[in-house]
């Protein structure tokens, strides 16, 4: 069994630091990101479970819902994660996100 940890840790870390930013922080670009960082992880863990069923659009539910839509999508895919590859991937992709976030 993979252990998953690295990702539920930068996952974590990166909703956390979303629930303490600032408002205008979250309108100017860290919601964005972390919300196009949730429909990628989401995306990834149904082609992994599901992979001949079309891929459903985690939907916008607003800036402040934006840490948990992190949390859920990160947490959903690693527990479909088989491959070391497949979570580093998916860590870096994280790292990256929050620094565009600039948070």
């Amino acid at each position: 069994m993979l252990d998953t940890t690295p990702l539920t840790a930068a996952v974590d870390q990166f909703a956390d630091r979303l629930r303490a930013a600032p408002q205008s922080r979250l309108q100017r670009n860290a919601a964005a990101e972390a919300l196009g960082l949730a429909r990628e992880l989401s995306a990834r863990a149904q082609k992994l479970d599901a992979p001949d069923v079309p891929v459903r659009e985690m939907p916008d539910a607003g800036m402040f819902a934006a840490a948990d839509q992190v949390t859920v999508a990160g947490r959903d895919l690693a527990v479909s994660l088989r491959e070391a590859e497949e979570l580093a991937e998916a860590v870096d992709l994280v790292e990256q996100s929050m620094k565009r976030a600039g948070i």
